[in-house]
């Protein structure tokens, strides 16, 4: 059974904090005294009147949520969250399109950061503020600011929370999803402010500062600067954003685990860390051994251009200090292949995320021990622990699943006149949240050239891959809406 009045409350109370964020965004304009103030006003009453609405149509005792209905309330919410942010870009006249308004909204809360925008330096300081900010709502998720700030549904949580969060294995750091939910955000928040004052003694002013800080946390990418990071040419800087879009990939819990209960042994022995750490380390060493060998370059700079690059692409951030598509062909192949990985789960970052890749692997090698041992009874292990059959299942189906989006993107795109190369790399970048793709839509330029068909198929790439494919594609089988 669906509860729509439940379902109604929630996206209600959702569309309330999106209005909050606004007003956030609504003082800085005043501060900095821009005439798009009316766009504000009219953007925020739009965003309370449609949250009153649902909440007056949600009233009730209604309380009990279902495993359906948290597919509901997260899937609808990134849509009608990307609809009424929109509206700021549509009604200032800074995006007058609404397929190019909702495309960019939609990439700035999926973290993908692919953008439409070919003069990002001359929009207004508060827009580039709500830029990052759908990012930086868009990290941990939507729907977990719900649970995280308003914790009023009960055992419902947990329906809201497995929708939403990333991964095959969810960890809990308490018995009450709503008190791991608040843990998680105090180390989020506690990133973006360390992260923030670090640019800012860096030399980046603090719009930028703040701006950057959200977009490097929530592993979205995008920039003040229509040339990224690169644009600041500061060694210091593009070693900062390194390190903490290095943070924004890592699992929070365990994050939290070691700042705050001192475990870092916890983190250290966890084999989807080792994982992530081995793919970032080994993926550096061979590119910039291969920069230094194409390149006329120094080895600090090739050492840094491929840490930078690497980075930002195993966590699906985006940023870019290099354009890879005029490296060697072999390097940016490495780079097209890095999209696929992903971070860790748990995080913020997109992709197929280390622990699948890593139990992955670990199926393919013990089927190559039963061919040798049919007899033997070899567990899958991920940090000393068995993973059950139903999980390797679901990581199977998900890898299918994957592949198979990928794959019909790659189709629709050559169909509308992409490219091969455009077209599998958009493909790949919309799907794993990455934002920079292959060819004329890489790290040098903006999607604004795309068909606006191409534009509304890749927003809905974009929010499958957020939503790691279930939550959005479950909805569309007849079985879902069954009554049993």
């Amino acid at each position: 059974m669906i509860h729509f009045k439940i379902i109604s409350r929630i996206l209600g109370l959702l569309l309330l904090i999106e209005a909050l964020f606004m007003l956030v965004a609504l003082g800085v304009s005043v501060y900095y005294d821009e005439h798009i103030i009316p766009a504000y006003i009219y953007a925020i009453a739009t965003t309370l009147a449609a949250g009153a609405l649902l909440l007056y149509c949600g009233r009730g005792k209604e309380r009990n949520i279902s495993r359906k209905d948290g597919y509901i309330v997260v899937s609808s919410a990134w849509i009608i969250f990307s609809i009424f942010g929109s509206i700021l870009y549509l009604i200032s006249g800074y995006i007058p399109s609404v397929s190019n308004a909702f495309f960019e909204t939609i990439s700035g809360f999926t973290t993908t950061g692919a953008t439409i925008l070919d003069n990002i330096e001359e929009f207004p300081p508060s827009l580039l503020l709500w830029r990052s900010m759908t990012h930086w709502i868009g990290g941990l998720g939507i729907v977990f600011f719900t649970v995280a700030i308003l914790p009023v549904f009960g055992m419902g949580d947990i329906h809201l929370f497995a929708a939403e969060a990333t991964g095959p294995i969810h960890g809990k750091l308490h018995p009450r999803i709503s008190v791991t939910a608040r843990w998680i955000l105090t180390i989020y928040i506690g990133l973006t402010v360390i992260n923030t004052v670090c640019l800012k003694f860096a030399g980046m002013n603090l719009l930028d500062s703040i701006c950057h800080s959200m977009s490097t946390i929530a592993t979205g990418g995008f920039s003040n600067k229509q040339d990224s990071i690169g644009a600041y040419n500061s060694p210091l800087i593009e070693y900062i954003v390194t390190l903490f879009m290095f943070l924004g990939g890592t699992n929070f819990s365990l994050l939290y685990l070691s700042i705050f209960k001192g475990k870092v042994g916890d983190l250290v022995r966890d084999s989807e860390f080792k994982c992530y750490f081995n793919i970032i380390l080994i993926s550096t060493i061979v590119i910039a051994a291969g920069l230094l060998l194409t390149d006329a370059i120094g080895i600090e700079k090739a050492f840094r251009d491929s840490l930078f690059q690497v980075v930002a692409t195993v966590t699906t951030t985006g940023f870019c200090t290099a354009d890879y598509m005029l490296w060697h062909p072999l390097l940016w192949l490495i780079i097209s292949g890095l999209m696929y990985l992903g971070a860790c789960s748990g995080s913020t970052t997109g992709g197929m995320k280390c622990v699948r890749v890593a139990i992955l692997g670990r199926v393919m090698i013990n089927e190559f021990k039963r061919i040798v041992h049919p007899n033997a009874i070899i567990p899958v292990r991920m940090s000393h622990k068995i993973i059950a059959t139903p999980v390797q299942s679901a990581i199977l189906a998900y890898t299918v699943l994957y592949v198979g989006v990928v794959m019909v993107g790659v189709i629709v795109n050559v169909a509308c006149g992409l490219e091969f190369m455009e077209a599998y790399g958009l493909s790949v970048s919309c799907t794993s949240n990455i934002g920079p793709a292959l060819g004329n839509y890489g790290p040098a330029f903006s999607m604004n050239s795309l068909p606006e068909v191409l534009k509304w198929f890749c927003s809905f790439q974009m929010l499958v891959g957020r939503l790691e494919f279930f939550a959005v594609l479950l909805m569309l089988t007849p079985m879902f809406w069954r009554k049993q």
